[in-house]
């Protein structure tokens, strides 16, 4: 039988909520799957809430309440959980940035900008300087180390599986000093190198479709359906529909095919750092 895992009411809102939740459940002597009984969500998904791994959506709070009698105490908090988890990242993308800690495999495409994922602090400067000039020194830093927070799915050395396919142009023509722009390709390096990301580059020959120009984060999970997402500098969408999603996974897979191997890859990668080393600019 597995082991019970307690709940740190005192790490945060999520968890204090969470912690809560599995209170009152137990307290009206409910089983997960009880609870969730004639709603639309599943035991797993109502266990992350209470170790405040994710999110209660307004539906679930409203069914909760009903449930277990709470007179919308769960409806009524569950918005401070959405603004404690969305911390530093814009509305549009906090739950992404919660969905990739579930992700047993993450898939992108760029043909504009290293992914947030794989940027160091000055790649991801320089990105939100341009794309938000008006923000304080903290608002700034905020954003920053909130981007640079997600990096730490990494430190798993098996899950996720990730996989990047970037544009050419993208170690070619940089948006950063040329030492800088070395330690962001190092970086990239060094994450395959120890086997913890698959990249692939698409040379500038490569085809080019309106596709191209769309970002593209594909998400799958172990027991949820897939995700979609995509974006512009101020807005972002994600599509759940598994047959939108299938079309673009598809699309995606076509772009991986025409990309340069990835230990080709690699190579120009490294071969890249060390031009812009020596402060050459990258045949």
């Amino acid at each position: 039988m597995a082991t019970r895992k307690d709940i740190d009411g005192s790490a945060g809102v999520p968890q204090f909520y969470g912690k809560e939740l599995r209170f009152k459940r137990e307290e009206a002597g409910l089983t997960l799957e009880k609870l969730v009984a004639g709603s639309f969500y599943g035991i797993t998904y109502l266990s992350e809430i209470e170790h405040g791994n994710r999110r209660m959506p307004a539906d679930l709070a409203k069914h909760v309440d009903r449930v277990l009698g709470t007179d919308g105490f769960f409806e009524r908090r569950c918005e401070d959980v959405r603004q404690a988890k969305r911390g530093a990242h814009a509305a549009f993308f906090a739950p992404v940035a919660e969905a990739e800690t579930r992700a047993r495999t993450i898939d992108q495409w760029s043909g504009t900008l290293i992914p947030g994922l794989l940027q160091t602090r000055s790649y991801a400067h320089a990105v939100i300087r341009s794309t938000h000039s008006l923000d304080t020194p903290e608002e700034a830093k905020a954003k920053i180390d909130a981007r640079l927070e997600r990096a730490r799915l990494f430190d798993d050395p098996k899950r996720p599986e990730y996989w990047v396919v970037l544009h050419e142009c993208l170690i070619r023509q940089p948006i950063i000093a040329p030492m800088e722009m070395a330690e962001q390709l190092d970086q990239i390096a060094a994450l395959v190198r120890r086997g913890r990301i698959v990249t692939q580059i698409l040379p500038w020959n490569g085809p080019t479709r309106p596709l191209t120009e769309l970002p593209l984060l594909l998400l799958d999970f172990d027991s949820e359906p897939p995700l979609l997402y995509t974006e512009g500098p101020y807005h972002g969408q994600i599509i759940d529909d598994p047959s939108i999603v299938m079309h673009y996974r598809k699309a995606y897979d076509r772009l991986r095919a025409a990309a340069l191997p990835p230990e080709v890859s690699l190579a120009l990668i490294e071969q890249a750092a060390e031009e812009y080393r020596h402060g050459q600019q990258p045949s």
